[in-house]
């Protein structure tokens, strides 16, 4: 790898291999790609073989991980990474984050989608839905007291583009936002946020946030930060809801604390393992709103993530700064 050149490279030819899972189809928009590059796409590094050594450019777009890993070691000439995810735990193996290779992502593309399915979930366990959908199943009249969540706290652990969509919906109903994030400067002034936490008061916004939103990315300093003890400083009846990374939370401590009604409830879009094993306590208990990691699949989702990457291309080939370059050394 030290032979690799960390400039971007001005027009000529381009090479650009796609990681793509069988059953994802590519946008056609790929083909507005200048007429000189080639495009190369597979999930067996087999098919990789031939292009690999003059490649320039890696899309991840829907696979990564091993593969990712396997090829990159197989593309000398590459100068750039970009990973349609937002999440990086699959791309971020050591070659790629010591070499100066760019690596870009799709940070931002599906924040609004989240910061929606966040108020959804709130919305979710204040007003009773399932306990309104129970009850209109059974034909029963069950008249109960909802709550109001104008007022209420929601807390938002690492403020970043998703924790930022969040707090504007949270913002516009009324709630108190919260946030808390590494560099808690770079969020002075947010009219969105009533205060601005560093990570060690964290135990201090989990008591006193009624909703806990987890947008916080996956790396070694973040995986199972909400634990047992985090838990046991939440309310009995505060709600969480992640829509960050699966194993930023400390999957058997959230077991517990639902199963022993510690906290009132979760809402989760992301999870250790995905898909979701059938024999899950998840799908047994009634205070968890479960979605298959499909909130933010809205029906563009895919023509955003392809744009986003074709403008960067054109900046690549320009020699013009990249959108969302990633700080490798920081994960995020």
């Amino acid at each position: 790898m030290n032979g690799r050149n960390n400039g971007a490279s001005l027009g000529g030819d381009h090479t650009v291999l796609v990681l793509a899972k069988p059953a994802e189809r590519l946008p056609e928009m790929i083909g507005e790609l200048p007429e000189n590059t080639t495009v190369v796409v597979g999930r067996q590094l087999e098919e990789f073989e031939k292009a690999a050594p003059g490649a320039t450019v890696i899309l991840s777009w829907m696979a990564g991980g091993k593969l990712l890993e396997s090829l990159f070691a197989m593309t000398p000439r590459v100068r750039w990474v970009h990973s349609c995810s937002a999440g990086l735990d699959g791309a971020l193996f050591p070659a790629l984050r010591d070499s100066p290779v760019l690596l870009t992502n799709g940070r931002g593309l599906f924040s609004d989608a989240l910061g929606e399915f966040v108020i959804g979930a709130v919305l979710f366990f204040a007003k009773q839905f399932r306990r309104m959908v129970r009850g209109q199943e059974a034909g029963v009249w069950d008249q109960f007291d909802t709550m109001m969540i104008a007022g209420r706290t929601m807390g938002i652990v690492g403020y970043g583009d998703i924790g930022h969509a969040a707090a504007k919906r949270a913002h516009a109903l009324g709630m108190k936002v919260l946030s808390l994030r590494r560099r808690p400067q770079l969020s002075q002034g947010d009219a969105l946020v009533d205060e601005v936490m560093g990570p060690d008061r964290l135990g201090e916004l989990l008591a006193r946030s009624d909703y806990v939103v987890v947008t916080a990315p996956l790396t070694p300093e973040t995986r199972g930060l909400i634990g047992d003890a985090e838990f046991g400083a939440m309310r009995p009846e505060t709600v969480i809801i992640n829509v960050g990374r699966g194993p930023v939370i400390d999957e058997g401590a959230l077991i517990h604390a639902l199963q022993a009604k510690r906290i009132r409830g979760a809402a989760l879009d992301v999870f250790h393992s995905e898909p979701l094993p059938a024999d899950h306590p998840f799908y047994r208990l009634d205070n968890v709103l479960l979605s298959p990691h499909c909130a933010d699949r809205t029906a563009d989702w895919r023509e955003q993530a392809m744009r986003l990457f074709l403008d960067n291309f054109g900046r690549f080939r320009r020699g013009e700064p990249l959108l969302n370059l990633v700080d490798k050394r920081l994960g995020y």
